[in-house]
Parts: structure tokens; sequence; C-alpha cells
């Protein structure tokens, strides 16, 4: 936090987001004066799944272009166009549309956020790492979720159509490697 001294933008790194996505919350914090204004850029959760397996999304609402909430799913699996996530170890499943909004974990915050992530982290640990050490997670979405709720900030849904790659699994590399030469053959830069 000492080496921010403004608006900011939070990727995981073992995810390859896209060109406009980064171009999309560049736009947003290039224009963004307001310190209690963030971004969000949402995916089509179709477009974020992996044919091998079960990942992780935040499961995104919005209104007016604004987000409202956002629920971590923890298993998510694909099922045609669309997916299912169960919480129950595959007990029960619930249906997910290919339409739904997803966070990908890429943010844009302004500097404001940082005074909420501080603040709430003790909290945090001091009531979940008890319960659960080996499972405690903040979860990113967590701090966004808690200003929208107190009215201290406000997240704006950035849409895009990129299709996320990641190596979740060994057999998704191969699918990786097509798509990154694909958008190399096709003149993309995807550095």
């Amino acid at each position: 936090a000492p080496a921010i001294d403004g608006s900011f933008a939070v990727i995981n790194a073992d995810d390859f987001y896209g060109r406009t996505a980064f171009s999309t919350v560049f736009d947003f914090l290039s224009a963004q004066d307001d310190e209690n204004k963030h971004a969000m850029v949402a995916y089509r959760l179709r477009n974020t799944v992996t044919e091998n397996g079960s990942v992780s999304r935040g499961i995104s609402t919005a209104e007016d272009g604004y987000l409202k909430d956002v629920t971590e799913c923890l298993r998510i699996e694909k099922d045609g166009n669309d997916a299912r996530t169960t919480e129950d170890d595959g007990k029960t499943w619930t249906a997910l549309s290919g339409d739904t909004l997803v966070s990908m974990n890429l943010w844009g915050f302004g500097h404001g956020i940082l005074d909420a992530f501080r603040s709430g982290f003790p909290a945090f640990l001091d009531k979940n790492l008890p319960v659960n050490p080996m499972k405690c997670e903040y979860f990113l979405p967590l701090v966004p979720n808690a200003l929208i709720r107190e009215n201290a900030g406000s997240v704006r849904v950035l849409d895009t159509n990129e299709r996320w790659f990641g190596v979740t699994y060994h057999d998704d590399l191969a699918t990786v490697q097509s798509a990154i030469k694909a958008k190399k053959e096709a003149g993309e830069s995807v550095k």
C-alpha cells in the first residue's frame, strides 16, 4: 500500500484476461479522480470455464451498470453452453446461465479502497482463522461488497466479451497454447 499513490488495477497473476479487458479498466482508471469509485471487469461465465474440471468464480449481480454483489462460488463446472455449481460436494447442483456475469478478479480501484482493506483484514482473520485456518481466504470481492453495502463506494461493471485462458488443470495447457498461438497469428499482441 505505501507504494501506491493513486488508482490502480488488480489481477490474478495466473490468468490471461485479454487485451480489451485491460484497455477497458485502463480507460476507466484514467478518467477517474474519485478515490471511492471502483470498477470490476465482468466476463460471461461461458467464457471462463474449463473443459477439464471445476473453477472458482465470483457470481456478480449488477444494476444500472453498477455492481450490487459478488458471491464466490468455489466449484463451478461447464454444462454445455452453461454451467452448474455445488456447495455440498456434488450432492446438489444449481444451474447457471452461460450469460451470468462473473468476476475474474480484474479490478480497477480508487486509492480509497486501501483503507478498507487495511481495516477489514484483521477483523476477518480474528473471526475466520480460528474456525478453519487451512481455508481462511480473504476473497478480494469481500471488500468491494462491504463498501457497496455501507454506501462507502461504488463499483462500475465494465462488460467484456473476452475469453479467459488459464492453466487450472494440466490438460488446459494445450488449449491455452493454441489460443495464444492463434492470437499471435491474427496479429494480436499477447504480451
